[in-house]
């Protein structure tokens, strides 16, 4: 097949410094987009109809379009949009927190409306406004419910952030690129980079599935 690994060993540290890139786009975007995705599933399962129809047709807007396509629009349309363009590593954590927060708003939707209703009248009987009932009796459950499901989304979103090599920021995929591209063999660093993703992953399920069992262990 002629490949030789041993000519890559050199650029390994260089493509390595892309994981702390892709964890920061990551973290920022998972963090940003479950605020938002938050504020979306309260928007949801709200009495104003308006407010219902608008976070249904922002989820159906994300999710119902490819995440390529939204990292280019808002990167590529920013000079026309905004009237400059914005750097590419804030396009990326833009696109991915707004794409994150329609896919977890679902999940957290659900994982409110699953509380038991008992546990609402109760908190109603008691006097207890309706957004302090939200956020100290209804949210902390659901949260809890549906931690597996975050995490499971938290992995999808590292996989995803691959694509911010097409706008040029320097993570691991565009480093393995720029090292495939310098040594005129691509094969050898991009298998690399699947590798580092992998492990990633891999860790990730790991944690994903002791959360799990912290969560039954308590149950």
């Amino acid at each position: 097949m002629g490949l030789d690994f041993a000519q890559m060993v050199p650029s390994i540290p260089y493509i390595l410094k892309g994981i702390g890139v892709t964890l920061k786009i990551v973290a920022l975007s998972g963090v940003i987009g479950f605020i938002l995705a938050i504020l979306l599933a309260l928007c949801k399962i709200s009495r104003f109809k308006v407010l219902t129809l608008l976070a249904d047709f922002y989820t159906s807007l994300f999710r119902g379009t490819p995440l390529v396509l939204q990292l280019m629009i808002i990167f590529y349309g920013s000079p026309q949009i905004l009237g400059g363009q914005l750097e590419p590593y804030i396009a990326a954590v833009l696109a991915f927190s707004l794409n994150s927060a329609a896919y977890i708003s679902e999940v957290i939707r659900a994982g409110i409306q699953a509380v038991d209703k008992g546990q609402k009248e109760a908190a109603m009987a008691l006097g207890i406004p309706y957004r302090a009932m939200m956020k100290d009796v209804i949210l902390p459950q659901a949260i809890k419910n549906i931690l597996p499901a975050l995490v499971n989304e938290f992995i999808t979103l590292t996989k995803e952030s691959a694509i911010v090599t097409v706008i040029g920021v320097q993570d691991i995929m565009r480093r393995s690129y720029v090292v495939g591209s310098d040594l005129y063999s691509f094969f050898e660093p991009i298998l690399f980079a699947g590798l580092i993703f992998y492990v990633m992953v891999m860790i990730l399920t790991v944690i994903g599935k002791w959360i799990e069992r912290r969560l039954s262990a308590n149950d």
